[in-house]
């Protein structure tokens, strides 16, 4: 996801990482009676509960919303309910369990329902981290991925829109949310409503599961990608938009199709069944739903969304959403990547002085930012999960990324992470996981690499001071490591041009020492003019020269 200024100065206390629990939901089906006005919703959620060890109670995460009845096995069952969780006894024999939840009430959060600037009804999901809790009875935390169909009746006049593809043909609702009667025994609703339904046959995370209930106008983007989708031959694309919006369409957009074929050549075929982009009203700058990407309103109504937010949710696609992190902490799987190969897409559509300015950049961010300074990357501790939207999690993963790359080369590194991905598709993984398939990719231990830029804060700091020694025709460098972080271990590539103004580079590792001396290897008759550190720009470092 994208984040915002506004969003980033929230702080909002959450539970710490689940432990394991005894149920995981195999698949959830939805089905949602939206109003015509107001907010109050009324819900049918049945769920496919695989049990994974011995336990009695089924315990899903519920706010807001008042549960009238649970149904085991279309059996009724007994169920307790707080401020925070649902509890449902399903005993001990079956290992395979049907659970259906009735529930309503009007959602806090999570399903942000209002209306548009032109006063017209409308409704969003918007999850992360947490908040499908607030009106989706769920195991609400990423380590727990599920398949998904939505059916959602609302206004005729609303576009219903939804993770997977859309069921086509006729759609029956449950009769347990009947159509409401007047008292002539006629619908009580004053408008015609209608059916919708979508399915989502990959297991995705609870925080990705949304619907938008909107008076949308659907813009084409055509079939894309065609040979690279792993769910029919090509990628359909298409942006829904508010109507008055549709002229300024597609705007960013058309590079849509180019940002999944780049994507899917480089990582894997693209992993569903569609991909939709959205005008809608996201907290984020926006937010990575699979399939059905939500951008924040405010952008479609000035210059348009860019394409670095398009690109960065795109690749989303195959990071945090196909591949999952398992634990919160680890964040940096899902925002470190989506952030680096934003910037690979950078260097594909608009070249390398693109690529290296958005890197400088975001550098420049990492080494004023508190957060990087003062807590690691892979965060465990951090219980409010909203902080961990910071340049550790983005910029910093990112670079953490761009590092491994150039120290192990492009072939070791790609294969590595197809690998990774592959390997982990449709599930979730940790750190560990990443490093192990680059550790079989390149050959090499990178324990100490994971360890320093991503388990401890900070970044490398470096003063450096060179003198020519004219008896030896060769330039002397005294490299110190500053004293706020611990000495890093690290390659340092130098740019030296001499007096007549030819270039040479050597690159040198630098062993995690607080002083080195190194003499570069350069038979020179004179005082070089300059000496260049990190020409290239490949590390994560604040670098003096004295």
């Amino acid at each position: 996801m994208r984040t915002t200024l506004a969003l980033a100065l929230l702080l909002a206390a959450t539970p710490l990482a689940a432990q394991l629990r005894p149920f995981h939901v195999v698949n959830y089906d939805f089905s949602l009676d939206l109003p015509e006005s107001g907010r109050s919703i009324h819900g049918l959620a049945e769920l496919t509960v695989a049990r994974r060890s011995r336990g009695d109670t089924l315990v899903l995460d519920l706010l807001d919303l008042t549960v009238s009845h649970v149904w085991l096995a279309d059996a009724p069952t007994a169920f307790t309910q707080d401020a925070k969780q649902v509890r449902i006894l399903v005993g001990g024999s079956s290992d395979t369990l049907r659970i259906v939840v009735e529930y309503a009430g009007v959602p806090k959060d999570g399903l942000i329902i209002g209306t548009d600037s032109a006063g017209r009804w409308r409704a969003f999901g918007d999850n992360w981290p947490d908040r499908a809790r607030h009106w989706i009875p769920s195991i609400d935390h990423p380590s727990d991925k599920a398949t998904v169909t939505w059916t959602v009746r609302a206004n005729a006049d609303r576009v219903v829109v939804a993770n997977g593809q859309r069921v086509e043909g006729a759609t029956t609702f449950p009769a347990q949310l009947g159509e409401p009667k007047g008292a002539d025994g006629t619908s009580a609703h004053a408008v015609p409503r209608a059916i919708t339904r979508w399915r989502e046959a990959q297991p995705i995370p609870v925080y990705l599961m949304t619907i938008a209930a909107a008076p949308l106008v659907r813009y084409d983007l055509g079939q894309t990608a065609c040979g690279l989708s792993a769910i029919g031959r090509c990628v359909e694309q298409m942006v829904y938009v508010a109507p008055e919006q549709r002229g300024a369409m597609p705007g960013q957009f058309a590079r849509a199709g180019d940002m999944v074929e780049f994507f899917a050549r480089l990582i894997a075929p693209f992993p569903y069944g569609k991909l939709a982009h959205l005008q809608s009203s996201t907290q984020f700058g926006g937010m990575e739903n699979a399939s059905a990407i939500f951008y924040a309103d405010g952008p479609f109504r000035g210059r348009g969304t860019d394409a670095g937010t398009i690109a960065h949710e795109t690749a989303h696609q195959w990071f945090g959403d196909a591949v999952t992190e398992r634990e919160w902490g680890h964040v940096w799987l899902s925002e470190g990547f989506a952030t680096y190969f934003e910037q690979l897409w950078t260097r594909h559509a608009f070249g390398d002085s693109a690529f290296r300015r958005e890197l400088a950049a975001t550098r420049s961010e990492i080494l004023r930012d508190n957060a990087v300074a003062s807590r690691p990357v892979i965060d465990t501790e951090q219980v409010n999960l909203l902080a961990l939207l910071n340049a550790n999690s983005y910029q910093k993963g990112g670079w953490v990324l761009h590092m491994l790359r150039t120290m192990v080369g492009d072939s070791a590194f790609f294969r590595g992470i197809r690998d990774y991905w592959t390997s982990h598709r449709h599930a979730t993984a940790l750190t560990d996981d990443l490093m192990a398939a680059l550790e079989k990719s390149s050959g090499r231990t990178l324990g100490w690499f994971f360890d320093q830029w991503l388990r401890r804060p900070g970044y490398a700091s470096l003063t450096m001071a060179w003198r020519y020694d004219a008896a030896q025709r060769r330039v002397v460098l005294d490299v110190t490591q500053g004293e706020r972080f611990a000495p890093y271990r690290l390659p340092l590539t130098i740019a030296v041009t001499d007096a007549g103004g030819t270039v040479r580079t050597v690159k040198f590792e630098i062993p995690a020492q607080h002083t080195v001396t190194l003499t570069l290897p350069f038979d020179l008759a004179d005082a070089p003019r300059r000496l260049a550190y990190d020409p290239d720009v490949e590390l994560l470092a604040e670098i003096r020269e004295k």
